[in-house]
């Protein structure tokens, strides 16, 4: 059996910084394209293009910066806890840039931090299973300290849509990626299987029925 890859404290972080950059590389060109119209006296006809362009950008960046200091960043300086409304807060900026909807099914409960970030992280993969659209459902349910996530994703068939299991996920999730190493490309699932392994969790990821599934259970309770 292959062994789990393990990365360096300053791999992990430069594979992380190049995702955030990468996720916001597009948003933040677009802005100063848009500025740079707008200083143009020549194209003031495209000023309100250039205006739409620059409000829809700024509102993706917000967005990908507030999900990426509350995934991949220390978030609070204070406390250990992270509150589930700042969860939902930061998933709904989220979901108002991506194509699918979001259903929310959490208890207003305090997680440990490690495991707020394997939640979000998680919705993450999930919205990135249904990239024409659809609906993702995040469900917490269990007693403190044996919370079980569980996300689950649909798609409109009748609207072109499809679901699938996001690209060598299962691998990366597992720590044992399907070419043998893992890069900036696959560090968010790979980080997510890291967050995981920490939590004491068991994560499982397939397609059944056309539904897609993610799901993290504390590892005690496979076993019963």
């Amino acid at each position: 059996m292959a062994e789990i890859i393990e990365l360096n404290a300053t791999d992990l972080a430069a594979m992380l910084c190049s995702r955030v950059c990468h996720d916001l590389i597009n948003p933040i060109g677009a802005i100063g394209n848009g500025l740079e119209v707008l200083a143009d006296p020549n194209q003031t006809e495209m000023a309100d293009g250039a205006r739409d362009l620059i409000a829809n950008a700024a509102k993706q960046s917000r967005a990908k910066l507030e999900f990426a200091r509350l995934a991949y960043g220390a978030s609070s300086t204070s406390g250990t806890d992270i509150d589930t409304r700042e969860c939902e807060r930061v998933a709904r900026i989220l979901f108002e840039i991506e194509k699918a909807a979001l259903e929310w099914n959490a208890p207003l409960i305090l997680l440990p931090k490690h495991k707020a970030k394997l939640f979000m992280n998680m919705l993450l993969i999930a919205a990135t299973s249904v990239p024409r659209g659809g609906v993702v459902a995040a469900t917490i349910s269990g007693d403190a300290g044996q919370e079980k996530f569980e996300f689950t994703t649909r798609s409109d068939p009748e609207k072109r849509q499809r679901t699938l299991v996001p690209s060598g996920s299962a691998g990366l999730l597992a720590g044992i990626p399907d070419e043998g190493f893992v890069d900036a490309r696959g560090i968010q699932p790979f980080y997510t299987g890291i967050l995981a392994r920490m939590t004491g969790m068991e994560i499982n990821i397939g397609l059944e029925n056309e539904v897609f599934f993610l799901t993290a259970i504390p590892k005690a309770k496979t076993a019963d």
